[in-house]
């Protein structure tokens, strides 16, 4: 392949199948057979291909995701990995040869004999992704990758990287960074998460991972407008390329490969109230008593540093917090868990009165090996080696006596590592850590490759000993910094961002790309952290929050308080229905979340998730999400403007969430939207255009036609069983359907079985008539519904419904154009028939 750069020449002759330690390691060559300069050697599952110094081996693991692997000198580096579980890596799939590479079911791998420029297309010959003419340059340790960026294509994901949505015309690093305050544009910030997807190009949709943990960085066309350049200072060249063609495809392709986000406890999609910090339980049980008194549906109160006696994790202040457990009981008898903060730096107390430092001595060691001591919130404080089994299991099994007192879930903050008094704001380079866990060979390692990773080991020993101690339960923890996989452990959010308009916006974006890159559960902190919010904007955060994944109000020490009620009855007002919204679309939200364990599908999704035409809207869609694939959240393009703005609703039809009349493209009711014009492509056909003006009060949502939503009474929280029946909102339209999911909510009982799940379908006949079958339910669990209560939305007939024979009463309503009546949950079997007329 065409190189450039500082490398020292074999005599064409390349080794194969070599498996050692990252380059800046030094390990002995397992015995390989030579392949001469420029040839192809087919394996069962891909091709290796030589020239000059390099080595490159690409070999499928599915029909849809290849793995392309380079050598230096001759040696691959090891193979392990801290993303991609060694059975994920394992797997593997027969290849057809080609003379330049080799075919899969939906793929061929081209590889340039002349240059080593790597090309997949589809079977059709559309190009999903190629190489430039000059693919690879080597300087020392340090390489660079170059891609050709099509005109048509956007990039997204790369987690909770700031900037524009799509990443065309900008360049990342990844290097998890303490960054309070951070404006929209900075980088790098919280998270490194080494993975892209490439949308609106001939071939669909794709997506790369890098695998690598250094400080790597990306170049989305910034410095050369038609090229995509990607690389690192050291470490594997050690990259997959996911085919799609549609973006759903390349994301559960992606957490086939890193794993899915185990499901959440449902509490943890309930709205969260959080400060830094609350001081003393006479606070949080203020709090909490407020909270109810206003009936504002609340699961959470946090827990930040100063609960703790003098900052030191796993401990707490005794004059400030007499009682944790009783705490504890308390909030919970109301329906309100209690998560509390366990920074990973442990403090330096040499007298024997602190546990934590006692009882450990797998710590990050400087270079000269003495054991590393820094100051952050408690004053000099040591790290864990969390790349070690041993340190590991020693910080899970600390969550011991906090679970006893009955906190149920956990914060790990400050694991970039952020460390005070330093420029770089963490650890020096040159420290070291020692890996002993999962495939990877037992050795030292540097700072400089650990850094990225090391609030995931963090997280993953969190995880992992809450399992351990309550294997029954699901954990809940939270992290601040992570990389790729680290969906596997925790949920997340973005950070200390700040109380500003743009940062509104910016959350909408980086939550976006977060789901994108396996991080479902994510949220940004309501109000903004830094600053205070002004009334207006805390309101509007609220509207938009209640549809995020992860809904928690948090503000910093010193800033002005920002509960729901601080701004006046009016605020409040507004605030508490967003609130009460989201607890009525539980039952959606909890399905979505569900369905996200299974496969992969974020939560909140950008719209051309779904809709794949929306990539080219004629709108500005910068704030448009939706919520699964039914609901399209429709904030303002400039959320602190009151100018007027069109949201484009795809094809399809839509109605309105509020009050359920049919808002673009639906048979019956005139809409109030305008067929949007087309593109030259005529990309759009089908696409309406819906005037919004913003009002505080309000924010468009839309349904899907086709959409059967589930919906419960209000609750004060997850753990209060609704009062009322469960609601079946039907929009009909094409592929109309819905599904009911229900399990215990915080056990892991529904892995045996012990879930409910149904799926409900509706079809239109010729006659204008309406059949609504329900199939029969899986799983032994009994939801806690009794009756289900039924509302046709944009109906105009009659009230005729029938079901096994027997007449159900209805009721039409002209007005509302909607059709009513209510079924006993335990009839909710086989088909109900509505008469036209």
């Amino acid at each position: 392949m065409t190189i450039s750069g500082k490398f020292s020449f074999l005599s064409g002759i390349a080794a194969v199948a070599l498996v050692v330690a990252p380059a800046c390691v030094q390990a002995a060559p397992v015995q390989a057979s030579a392949q001469a300069d420029g040839a192809f050697r087919p394996l069962a599952n891909g091709v290796t291909f030589a020239r000059g110094e390099l080595m490159m081996q690409v070999t499928a693991l599915t029909q849809d995701i290849v793995r392309v692997r380079i050598a230096r000198d001759g040696k691959f580096a090891e193979d392990a990995s801290w993303a991609v579980p060694a059975d994920a890596r394992a797997q593997s799939v027969r290849v057809s040869p080609l003379a330049d590479g080799f075919a899969t079911k939906t793929m061929r791998v081209h590889i340039d004999p002349a240059t080593g420029a790597l090309t997949v297309t589809d079977l059709q010959g559309k190009v999903i992704t190629a190489d430039k003419a000059d693919p690879v340059t080597l300087d020392g340790s340090s390489f660079t990758l170059r891609k050709a960026m099509p005109q048509s294509e956007h990039y997204f994901g790369m987690g909770d990287k700031t900037g524009q949505l799509d990443r065309r015309g900008y360049s990342y690093v990844d290097w998890n960074t303490d960054a309070f305050g951070f404006s929209s544009s900075a980088d790098p910030i919280y998270k490194s998460i080494p993975f892209f997807i490439g949308v609106g190009g001939a071939g669909g949709s794709y997506g790369i991972f890098l695998d690598n943990t250094w400080r790597t960085w990306f170049d989305f066309g910034h410095r050369d407008a038609d090229t995509l350049a990607f690389g690192g200072p050291d470490g594997p060249i050690d990259y997959y390329i996911i085919n799609g063609p549609s973006t759903a495809e390349v994301v559960r392709r992606y957490t086939d490969l890193t794993g899915k986000a185990p499901l959440t406890p449902k509490w943890g999609l309930g709205y969260q109230q959080s400060r830094y910090s609350y001081m003393s339980a006479d606070e949080v049980r203020g709090i909490a008593e407020r909270l109810r008194k206003e009936q504002i549906p609340t699961d959470v109160i946090w827990l930040d540093i100063d609960f703790q006696d003098r900052n030191r994790p796993f401990t707490v202040n005794k004059q400030t917090f007499p009682d944790l457990k009783g705490l504890a009981s308390d909030m919970d008898d109301d329906g309100i868990k209690l998560v509390a903060i366990t920074d990973l730096h442990i403090a330096k107390v040499d007298d024997g009165s602190y546990r934590p430092y006692q009882t450990n001595d797998r710590w990050v060691r400087n270079a000269d090996g003495s054991t590393y001591v820094a100051p952050v919130w408690p004053g000099d404080s040591v790290f864990p080696d969390f790349t070690t089994k041993q340190a590991r299991a020693w910080w899970g099994g600390l969550y011991k006596e906090f679970l006893n007192d009955g906190i149920a879930g956990f914060w790990n903050d400050m694991n970039e590592p952020a460390i005070f008094d330093t420029p770089t704001k963490t650890m020096p380079l040159d420290n070291i850590h020692r890996i002993e866990s999962d495939d990877f060979a037992t050795r030292d390692a540097s700072h400089a490759e650990i850094h990225n990773v090391y609030g995931m080991e963090n997280t993953r020993a969190t995880f992992e000993g809450l399992k351990k101690l309550r294997p029954d339960m699901r954990p809940f923890v939270m992290t601040r910094a992570s990389y790729a996989g680290g969906q596997r452990y925790s949920v997340t959010w973005t950070g200390d961002n700040s109380s500003t308009w743009d940062h509104l916006k910016l959350a909408v974006h980086q939550l976006i790309n977060l789901g994108l890159s396996g991080f479902s559960y994510s949220a940004a902190d309501a109000g903004g952290f830094a600053g205070g919010p002004s009334a207006d904007l805390l309101t509007r955060w609220f509207e938009i929050g209640a549809f995020m994944p992860v809904f928690r109000d948090h503000s910093a020490k010193g800033t002005p308080r920002a509960e729901p009620w601080v701004d006046g009855e009016k605020h409040l007002a507004i605030r508490k229905r967003f609130v009460d919204e989201r607890y009525r679309l539980m039952p959606y939200l909890y399905g979505l979340a569900e369905q996200n364990a299974r496969t992969g599908d974020p939560i909140m999704r950008p719209v051309f998730y779904d809709y794949p035409a929306a990539i080219n809207s004629p709108c500005d869609q910068s704030m448009v999400f939706t919520m699964g694939a039914d609901l399209l959240i429709a904030p303002p393009p400039n959320p602190e403007s009151p100018r007027s703005y069109d949201v484009c609703l795809p094809a399809g039809g839509w109605y309105d969430y509020w009050t359920g009349k049919p808002a673009a493209g639906v048979a019956g009711p005139e809409s109030r939207a305008k067929l949007a014009a087309g593109d030259v492509q005529g990309d759009q056909q089908g696409v309406s255009r819906v005037e919004e003006t913003p009002r505080l009060d309000y924010l468009p949502v839309f349904v899907r036609a086709g959409t059967i939503l589930p919906r419960q009474p209000v609750v004060q929280s997850t753990a209060e069983v609704p009062d009322g029946p469960l609601s079946l909102d039907v929009y009909p339209g094409d592929d109309c359907h819905g599904t009911l999911y229900a399990d215990d909510g915080v056990t892991v009982d529904y892995r045996k079985g012990q879930y409910f799940r149904q799926m409900v379908r509706c079809t239109r006949a010729a006659d204008g008539g309406l059949t609504i079958a329900f199939d029969d339910p899986q799983g032994s669990y009994s939801p806690w519904w009794k009756t289900i209560a039924v509302t046709v939305h944009g109906w105009d007939g009659g009230s005729g419904v029938t079901r096994a024979g027997r007449t159900v009463q209805a009721n039409a309503d002209a007005d509302a154009h909607t059709l009513t009546f209510s079924i006993p949950a335990a009839q909710a079997r086989g088909e109900i028939r509505i008469a036209a007329r």
